[in-house]
């Protein structure tokens, strides 16, 4: 789940690191009287949504006073906002969060994900911030630094005082950045997050009056521990999410819509990866990310089948099934169940092996339906691919 910029910092607070005090617009009419409580001008406005590139896209402005505020939140709120992370049809702003203006004499970058390799939190960090860290990555990559972080110990002293070294961040600096980069780690483990990033993190004001703040924030937390975060989860915003999406959600399964005409339902999501790819190395197109996960219902199995259905693109669907903890004998009896409740239309391909995949097999050749057996996935995808084509001819 990806938090807004106003629920992050507000969860940064909580952990000790500077933020500033913000408020959130759903309504043009409430400009002057949010603004007012911020205190003076300059303030900056940013649409609230979850994609990156806001400011380069013109969802991010300084304004004077509360009328320039007010036009550009009246000019915001209810429109889609397109960035280079979208696609063409953008996203819907419907809030705005509010922040005096400051201004940065340095900005960096910092951020605390999942090293995938080492299967450890990796603290990441750069001395150069801000819209163009993306160029920076491939342009200059030795001017980022990574750490790996013990999840029993966190970030140690030594390590944050190494990447503050790193990033420039000596002197008066040095013990506040340490902080920082110690307590995001908290934030991070504490909160089951896969992703903490702050760009830019700010070094603002002069001389003694010199510190850092998180001017931006972006945080996504793992699903899978939403039973240990209700408070967070509670305020999820999936206005941007699509019917399939929810009603996925609903029934415990992973859905996410793609641009092909294959639909895809496979248990386990590497398996579901891997299946997508090698519909693409046969010269298809998958129309979707859908995984069932390893103990899958009828239940699942048949909305899983409706949610595919439901994409008018979709040619062909391809089952790819592993039995493992489930039986494959249970698999085929739940994908024959479905296929009766959805009165299904399309070319089914199903690919099932594992455990009792024989009997699974049997189940499908007996039940009378259109269904077309694959012996391995290669053969399952390109039965796919040919059906999806021929369909669409």
């Amino acid at each position: 789940m990806k938090l807004h910029e106003y629920q992050a910092k507000r969860v940064m607070a909580g952990f000790g690191l500077p933020v500033l005090p913000g408020r959130v617009l759903e309504a043009a009419d409430r400009v002057g009287t949010v603004l007012k409580k911020l205190g003076d001008g300059p303030w900056v406005l940013k649409a609230q949504v979850h994609t990156g590139g806001r400011g380069k896209a013109g969802g991010v402005k300084v304004v004077a006073d509360s009328k320039e505020a007010g036009a550009f939140v009246k000019g915001l709120l209810g429109k889609p906002l397109v960035t280079h992370q979208t696609g063409p049809q953008g996203l819907v702003v419907r809030k705005i969060l509010a922040e005096p203006a400051v201004r940065a004499v340095r900005e960096l970058y910092v951020a605390v994900l999942v090293n995938r390799r080492t299967g450890r939190p990796v603290l990441i960090a750069s001395g150069e911030g801000g819209m163009d860290i993306e160029e920076l990555a491939v342009t200059a990559p030795d001017k980022i630094v990574r750490v790996d972080i013990d999840p029993l110990r966190g970030l140690e002293a030594f390590q944050a005082r190494d990447v503050a070294f790193a990033v420039g961040l000596t002197g008066d600096l040095l013990a506040p950045a340490v902080a920082f980069l110690q307590n995001l780690v908290k934030m991070f483990l504490a909160t089951d997050a896969s992703l903490v990033e702050v760009n830019p993190l700010g070094v603002i004001g002069e001389g003694a009056e010199r510190r850092l703040l998180a001017m931006d924030a972006k945080v996504t937390l793992d699903d899978n521990a939403a039973f240990r975060h209700k408070d967070l989860f509670q305020e999820a915003d999936l206005t941007d999410l699509s019917d399939a999406e929810k009603r996925a959600g609903e029934v415990g399964i992973s859905y996410i819509r793609l641009d092909g005409n294959i639909g895809c339902l496979v248990n386990g999501a590497g398996l579901a990866m891997a299946t997508m790819d090698i519909i693409k190395l046969h010269g298809g197109e998958p129309a979707n990310f859908l995984d069932v996960g390893g103990g899958a219902t009828v239940e699942q199995v048949t909305e899983a089948f409706q949610i595919i259905l439901s994409d008018p693109k979709v040619k062909a669907i391809l089952v790819n099934i592993f039995g493992g903890i489930m039986k494959c004998d249970v698999i085929a009896q739940g994908v024959v169940q479905a296929v009766k409740n959805t009165g299904l239309d399309r070319p089914l391909v199903v690919r099932l092996e594992g455990n009792r995949v024989e009997e699974g097999r049997q189940i499908l050749a007996a039940s009378g339906l259109a269904i077309t057996p694959a012996v391995d996935l290669a053969d399952g995808a390109k039965k796919a691919v040919a059906a999806a084509a021929g369909a669409a001819s």
